[in-house]
């Protein structure tokens, strides 16, 4: 059974790592002093967002991170699925499922108008994991980014 819990700031350091474990799929290592701080300010302050643990007994299997933004399509605070990660060893057991909706539940008590998700292109089983959630393309239109600091990540 999943079990979702807030995260707090003494769940920096495993939140590190799982975002570690999460990167070094992609083949990123992590910068782990900057992923610390931008865990740390998520934490100190709800107008940024949200970090769950994902957890099946007591062991931490997952995290889930939401970002807010307020957004004229929908007037008002649209969420951002940030990060959504299953250690590989859990995977396939409804956790990733389970945990959206718990997160869909809690927008929706929340007031929040939407919510969006970034998956690669060739990420098939992520958007195959999003879809059935209910997530669909919302428009015509192409994410584009103007980096303008150095990511989490490094190549």
């Amino acid at each position: 059974m999943v079990e979702m819990r807030r995260a707090n700031a003494s769940d920096i350091p495993l939140l590190v790592g799982l975002m570690a474990e999460f990167y070094a799929e992609a083949n990123y290592d992590l910068n782990r002093t900057h992923a610390a701080e931008a865990f740390r300010a998520l934490l100190a302050d709800e107008r940024l967002g949200f970090i769950w643990i994902i957890e099946a007994g007591d062991l931490a299997v997952g995290h889930m991170v939401v970002t807010l933004r307020y957004g004229m399509e929908y007037g008002g605070s649209i969420a951002c699925l940030d990060d959504l990660f299953v250690r590989a060893d859990w995977r396939n057991r409804g956790l990733s499922t389970a945990a959206l909706n718990e997160l869909r539940n809690f927008c929706q008590t929340a007031g929040i108008r939407a919510l969006t998700v970034e998956v690669g292109f060739n990420n098939g089983p992520g958007q195959a994991v999003y879809r059935r959630a209910g997530f669909v393309e919302a428009t015509n239109r192409q994410l584009l980014a103007l980096p303008l600091a150095a990511p989490t990540h490094v190549l």
